[in-house]
């Protein structure tokens, strides 16, 4: 089974929001209709960065890394990466 780990932004504070999920589109919904307690207060979300990996000991290292320093920084350069190459 495939998981995505995720990165969302709050539109209300502007900061980010670090998850796994097995079924993206559906928990990305569940943020934005305020059925997570702990970003219901912090909505709406936009998903800005995901990557997909294949257990789910990956998504909560992965998911854990992201909230680190470099894992931030990562996530940072992804993003970045990805809008330059958009343009």
């Amino acid at each position: 089974h495939m998981y995505t780990v995720y990165v969302l932004k709050s539109q209300k504070d502007l900061k980010l929001y670090y998850g796994f999920t097995k079924d993206l589109e559906n928990r990305l919904s569940e943020h934005n209709t305020g059925q997570v307690k702990a970003t219901k207060p912090r909505r709406p979300f936009v998903l800005i960065y995901s990557e997909n990996v294949d257990t789910v000991l990956e998504a909560r290292r992965k998911e854990k890394y992201f909230k680190s320093g470099f894992g931030r920084k990562y996530v940072q350069n992804r993003i970045k990466m990805a809008l330059s190459s958009n343009g």
